[in-house]
């Protein structure tokens, strides 16, 4: 896969590291990532992203740009309230690097469509804020065998996790938790949306390259106040509704019907 001049020039800062170099910007140009909601873990992600040259971006979100939205989400401005995240998020990647193909899927990820949205990805980046989402995503991307980048905040702290298989996003959240909260409920300090999120398309930047130690079974807990991150090991659950099951049991759980496996 050959770059052009204004991809060397462009990507000249990964082109020296030892650990891309030539051969790692080649895979981040063959690789397709899905951004799950383009909010305030997605958005900082997404720029991150298309900037260092990933090859697709599948944008994944149902909601519009609100003027609430711009205290943290970086990739819109005053102009887009209104718009759909996906098609102001695309213009917006667009500008950053037209050599990124973007491909925008304006609809809520769901049981029912979870598998076919993330066809064909080689990673996949979670930034929503419900866990029934959370979810469908987990399953899909175990049943698919495609590594999850999770990431979330609230307030003033925030993580980011990887899951590849076992154990799985479900191992560490079980069910819902009945007073689950959002940024919109208990609030969050923007700045924090960009740590977050820039540590969540550094992970999919590892994962691709294999440059480094992913936070694979691990979870990176950032504390904004205190300045103090700490990492946890996450234990696979033997119960686990998914990834105990295999992939089969997987593919059930994410809700593969005959739309899915037609599409």
């Amino acid at each position: 896969m050959n770059f052009s001049d204004d991809e060397i020039e462009r990507y000249a800062r990964h082109l020296v590291l030892a650990e891309i170099g030539g051969p790692g910007q080649q895979r981040l140009k063959a690789a397709r990532v899905a951004i799950i909601g383009l909010g305030g873990v997605g958005a900082p992600a997404a720029l991150y992203l298309a900037a260092a040259g990933v090859g697709a971006l599948r944008l994944i979100d149902d909601d519009e740009v609100g003027l609430s939205n711009l205290q943290r989400q970086i990739a819109f401005s005053e102009g887009d309230v209104g718009a759909p995240k996906v098609e102001a998020g695309s213009a917006r990647l667009t500008a950053l690097n037209p050599h990124v193909e973007i491909e925008a899927a304006c609809e809520r990820l769901a049981p029912d469509n979870a598998a076919w949205l993330l066809e064909g990805c080689d990673v996949v980046v979670d930034g929503t804020d419900d866990f029934e989402t959370r979810f469908a995503t987990n399953a899909a991307c175990v049943a698919a065998r495609v590594p999850l980048v999770s990431g979330a905040l609230g307030r003033w702290s925030g993580q980011v996790g990887v899951f590849a298989g076992r154990p799985c996003y479900r191992c560490l959240v079980a069910e819902a938790p009945p007073d689950a909260e959002t940024c919109a409920r208990v609030g969050v300090v923007g700045a924090l949306a960009g740590v977050v999120g820039s540590m969540a398309a550094l992970e999919a930047i590892k994962l691709i390259t294999g440059a480094g130690e992913a936070l694979t079974g691990r979870l990176l807990v950032y504390d904004g106040l205190a300045g103090t991150a700490r990492v946890a090991r996450v234990a696979a659950d033997p119960a686990c509704p998914v990834c105990a099951q295999g992939a089969a049991g997987a593919a059930a759980t994410a809700g593969v019907t005959g739309r899915a496996a037609g599409r």
